[in-house]
């Protein structure tokens, strides 16, 4: 039996124990991860937490809606037993009727067909790294060797434990500019999100300095349910001149390899980022985004042009 619970009526204990046990647990589904990056979360719950399915709820303008929360790659339904199909759909069925609109995406092991729900398939690219380091990097493609040999003439160096503020300033400093989804109480909200990793133990966080021992790039990794995902990075001109991210890819490859682990690399449907994952030798995966309208006809007819006006 599935049952719909308010954020105050579900137990922690138990549901971070589905997650901790779920054959595709994941970090994005740890109650306190969820308590940050969508603090009015609620939650589909079956049985007694043996299948768990967070809904990052919201409200604006009056109608309540669910969202995929930035920093929060996949969600959907976790379970401690093998799924199919119909029990995907059935919890996506149950998603109370009072969410007017649904953006949300499930994670790998969520198969489902279009029944109900637009559906679009989104790009994510993993690399294990189980094997000797020299193993994995002899997959590495000809362009990553040759951008890793630049990176090492460059003179750069890498820094362990350095401040997650560090990065998400020089993300904001750079590519940030043209991200304009990205508002200030989401870098705060970042920043809380890391040092909470960090809290626990299951953050790492990268630099690398140039001759002068100015930071050209970072990146954050956080890690549970034997997977490293690479959840935030930073870089300026000079670290895209100098292949710094390919150096800090490697060194983190490097640190991790033999290890029981898979590394995430959170991707993405950019064709260019696509490229640089795929420059590791990791192997590509999918997901699914689906979305539901059940907004009364004008109100979706006002989003739609709306979403129009801002896309012309």
């Amino acid at each position: 039996m599935i049952r719909y619970l308010h954020q105050n009526e579900i137990d922690r204990d138990k549901w971070d124990h589905c997650i901790l046990h779920a054959f595709n647990g994941m970090i994005y589904g740890y109650s306190w991860y969820l308590d940050i990056v969508a603090p009015r979360w609620e939650g589909l719950v079956e049985n007694d937490y043996e299948r768990v399915f967070p809904l990052p709820g919201s409200r604006r303008l009056g109608i309540d809606y669910i969202f995929q929360p930035f920093f929060t790659q996949q969600l959907g339904l976790f379970s401690v037993s093998i799924l199919n199909p119909e029990k995907v759909h059935e919890f996506l069925n149950a998603i109370p009727s009072r969410y007017k609109w649904i953006e949300l995406n499930l994670n790998t092991l969520n198969k489902i067909d279009s029944d109900g729900f637009q559906v679009s398939p989104q790009v994510n690219h993993e690399l294990d790294l189980i094997q000797p380091y020299d193993g994995i990097s002899r997959n590495y493609h000809t362009n990553t060797r040759r951008n890793l040999k630049k990176a090492a003439e460059s003179g750069l160096n890498i820094v362990k434990n350095i401040q997650p503020g560090d990065v998400i300033q020089l993300f904001r400093q750079n590519r940030g500019k043209d991200v304009t989804t990205l508002k200030d109480d989401d870098y705060k909200r970042l920043s809380r999100l890391i040092h909470t990793c960090l809290h626990k133990g299951i953050a790492e966080v990268y630099g690398v300095y140039n001759h002068v021992n100015e930071l050209c790039a970072g990146a954050v990794f956080v890690t549970a349910n034997k997977k490293a995902i690479f959840l935030f990075s930073g870089m300026n001109q000079e670290g895209r001149e100098s292949r710094a991210m390919f150096l800090l890819i490697d060194h983190f490859i490097r640190e991790h390899a033999q290890s029981h682990l898979v590394l995430d690399f959170d991707g993405s449907n950019d064709p260019d980022l696509a490229r640089f994952y795929r420059g590791f030798g990791s192997n590509e995966c999918h997901y699914l985004r689906v979305t539901a309208d059940r907004l009364p006809p004008l109100a979706s007819w006002m989003k739609n042009l709306k979403s129009r006006f801002y896309n012309e």
